[in-house]
């Protein structure tokens, strides 16, 4: 409960977005599958096991309990209580005295002296998944994307996470958020798009520069989605298809000079080097058909000649 205050009096000069909130909402890290529930009922029980042993030994000593029986029981299970402190299995507990830093312990039991010590922060040593986002940032050639992501770290020092910034979680968030518009801005739309796996290193290598120093460890960043603006997606499906249009006409042209040298060899057999030109119509008429499924009528060569023939004399 400190931490969450500790948060949101972080986080309460900047105003967020709808999406924004949605999303911290969604995603704040609470955890979900632990609880200490089994640390609570330990104080508990040393809390009452204190009581029944102050109120014994002065029932024994005095003989009956009386009010100041009662402010001593209080008193001792009081001291008790912020003596014996559990940690879980996943958690670290920075221990100052007199303000100062004085052990990490946990996770299992360990002791304080009362007034002198206290536990400062219960850090989780788990690895967190911190989703991420970065709306309507430019690009290199000033395009305005949006890009979701996901950082997964974990905290291997909890010295420096407590002694070197004030709420590390917020700002391994922000620094993330920041290292990932840098990157973006530094990379082509096209690179954005294609080279993910590129992106992911860069974020990565922007946020270990800074969280290094915060007892951090960044083991990795992955990019889930990258938003393009819907008028520029029509424009690059456009130039994508031309794309591919002349890619298709350059590889039919190449066909095609490679089919005349291969013709033309086969002219210099039959030795009539006009039989290249002929082949190549029948090539083209035996490919209009299987397409069409239709049928051609050859025409001999005399016959269409005496018709052109006469059609000049007529003339």
């Amino acid at each position: 409960m400190a931490r969450e205050r500790r948060r949101r009096a972080y986080d309460a000069p900047y105003e967020f977005t709808d999406k924004e909130a949605e999303i911290r909402a969604a995603t704040s890290y609470v955890p979900r599958k632990s609880s200490r529930n089994g640390a609570l009922i330990f104080n508990m029980a040393v809390f009452v096991v204190a009581c029944a042993a102050v109120l014994a030994a002065w029932y024994l000593v005095a003989g009956r309990v009386t009010f100041a029986a009662v402010c001593a029981m209080l008193l001792v299970a009081l001291l008790a209580i912020s003596s014996a402190h559990i940690a879980l299995s996943w958690e670290k507990v920075v221990v100052l005295r007199f303000g100062k830093v004085n052990r990490v312990v946990g996770p299992g039991l360990y002791f304080t002296i009362p007034v002198v010590e206290h536990g400062t922060i219960r850090v989780d040593q788990r690895v967190i998944a911190s989703p991420f986002y970065a709306e309507r940032t430019l690009t290199a050639d000033l395009v305005p994307v949006n890009i979701d992501a996901v950082l997964f770290w974990v905290v291997w020092d909890a010295e420096k996470a407590c002694t070197e910034v004030e709420d590390y979680y917020s700002a391994v968030s922000f620094l993330a958020q920041t290292a990932m518009r840098e990157a973006v801005g530094r990379s082509q739309l096209a690179e954005v798009a294609l080279r993910r796996d590129q992106l992911d290193v860069e974020i990565k290598a922007d946020i270990e520069k800074e969280a290094a120093n915060w007892g951090i460890d960044i083991i990795s960043v992955k990019v889930r989605d990258i938003v393009i603006p819907e008028e520029l997606q029509e424009a690059m499906s456009l130039e994508a298809q031309a794309d591919r249009e002349k890619s298709a006409r350059v590889s039919v042209a190449g066909a095609e000079a490679d089919v005349a040298e291969m013709l033309s060899e086969a002219a210099k057999v039959y030795g009539d080097p006009e039989a290249a030109l002929r082949l190549r119509t029948m090539l083209m008429q035996y490919e209009t058909v299987k397409r069409s499924k239709g049928s051609v009528v050859t025409v001999p060569t005399a016959v269409s000649d005496g018709f052109v023939d006469g059609k000049g004399e007529q003339g």
